[in-house]
């Protein structure tokens, strides 16, 4: 009898907490405008100017997705700039380019840190100087080497935020944690068992519909039907399906790298 009462108050507690996070989203200025024709794309003031930035730049972020995705996930994607250019590329996965064009990935010249459709962008890595360069050269071979550019699916993926986990994980330089919100993050294809998205730990992952990520970025994830919940020790934070991280989580500062040291043979 206890154990079914046990059971009863669990699956109350799950049953109220969508509704009430549903209520936070919708009082926290997280989700974009309901027209997304109209919506702003304007830069949201977190990437610096190429005009005034010589050195190579990469960030990476994530905002909410467009309508009614956006109540359960964030759209990801990459930014990178070389030494003295001019402009940002930005490289994602769109999914209404899939039909047009034959792939879903896309690589523009765009503000990268533009609003997506409404939504402000949350920055979740940076890292400048002349030893940038050559990561920029492996992430855009990595972009090349993604294995699902003619499949995407909203839940449980491969999506845009599968497309910038893989390029993360072969890039683990930017050890960035995404969001619990990134659904599809932990989505690995046939595989079960790989890196997590900063290259800091490992994961078990199930098709990204449940799993256990651990990582010293990411600390400790659940996935259950791609909707992730975890403690995060580094940032004393907390993770929620739906609602993102809880927590005095702060916009990563710029990491600047030196440019690399020419071998010398003796």
């Amino acid at each position: 009898m206890a154990a079914k009462n046990k059971r009863r108050v669990t699956l109350g507690l799950i049953l109220a907490y969508f509704p009430l996070a549903f209520a936070y989203l919708s009082f926290s200025g997280q989700i974009g405008a309901a027209d997304w024709r109209n919506a702003s794309r304007a830069p949201a003031g977190l990437a610096p100017d190429p005009a005034t930035t010589p050195e190579a730049v990469v960030q990476v972020y994530s905002a909410r997705a467009v309508g009614w995705r956006g109540w359960f996930g964030v759209h990801s994607w990459i930014a990178v700039k070389r030494s003295h250019a001019r402009e940002f590329t930005v490289h994602e996965v769109i999914g209404w380019r899939l039909a047009r064009n034959g792939t879903a990935v896309v690589a523009r010249n765009r503000a990268p840190d533009g609003y997506w459709y409404g939504s402000k962008p949350e920055l979740l890595g940076d890292i400048r100087g002349a030893g940038v360069d050559a990561i920029i050269d492996r992430i855009e071979a990595t972009v090349k080497e993604y294995p699902d550019p003619g499949r995407y699916h909203v839940w449980p993926g491969p999506n845009s935020n599968t497309f910038v986990a893989f390029v993360l994980r072969r890039v683990p330089e930017l050890r960035v944690d995404m969001p619990p919100t990134a659904i599809g993050k932990d989505y690995l294809g046939w595989k079960s068992v790989g890196m997590t998205p900063s290259g800091t730990g490992g994961q078990i992952s199930l098709f990204g519909l449940a799993g256990v990520a651990v990582g010293v970025e990411e600390g400790l994830e659940v996935n259950v039907l791609g909707l992730n919940l975890g403690i995060d020790p580094k940032s004393l934070s907390i993770k929620l399906p739906l609602i993102g991280r809880v927590g005095p989580h702060k916009p990563p500062p710029p990491v600047f790298l030196p440019a690399p040291q020419a071998s010398s043979r003796k």
